[in-house]
């Protein structure tokens, strides 16, 4: 129909058949960005947010997020992830969430990587939202893949 893969040929959604396909390394690189005032910011630098440690929560809910992509993104294959990391870079301003997410299997893990980044922003909001509601969530993106047929690729910043 349209050439997207997730559709047939009658335009319905089915889950891609990805048994003929080889198994190879597969990673991905994703990072978002949440912004929030000096103050709140302060604060989850002092670890005097009432919640507890932002940080450590946020990475922790985004790498269990990414083990739970295939229940929250229709159509996603599960994969049996071998690596999710987090690195969260607190500025005065906010912070940096990057994700990395590796398996080796049949398909890419981009929305685990995805998953990751936009459940540990939400993690961040949720636990410093007394301090400021007004925080923005954004710039969510993948930034690198690669393995599989496709083969690797890389945003053009």
């Amino acid at each position: 129909m349209s050439g997207l893969t997730h559709l047939d040929a009658q335009g319905a959604a089915h889950m891609v058949d990805v048994g003929g396909k080889a198994i190879t390394a597969r990673e991905a690189v994703a990072r978002g960005r949440i912004t929030m005032s000096a103050e709140a910011a302060a604060a989850i630098r002092a670890g005097s947010v009432k919640k507890g440690d932002v940080l450590a929560t946020a990475r922790i809910a985004g790498i269990m997020a990414a083990k739970r992509t295939a229940e929250l993104i229709p159509l996603c294959h599960p994969l049996p992830l071998t690596r999710v990391a987090l690195d969260l870079d607190l500025d005065e301003g906010g912070v940096t969430v990057t994700a990395t997410a590796a398996t080796e299997g049949k398909t890419g893990v981009e929305m685990e990587a995805l998953t990751a980044v936009s459940v540990a922003l939400l993690t961040l909001y949720d636990m410093a939202k007394a301090l400021d509601k007004g925080m923005v969530l954004g710039d969510i993106r993948l930034l690198t893949k690669t393995g599989g047929k496709s083969g690797d690729w890389r945003a053009g910043d």
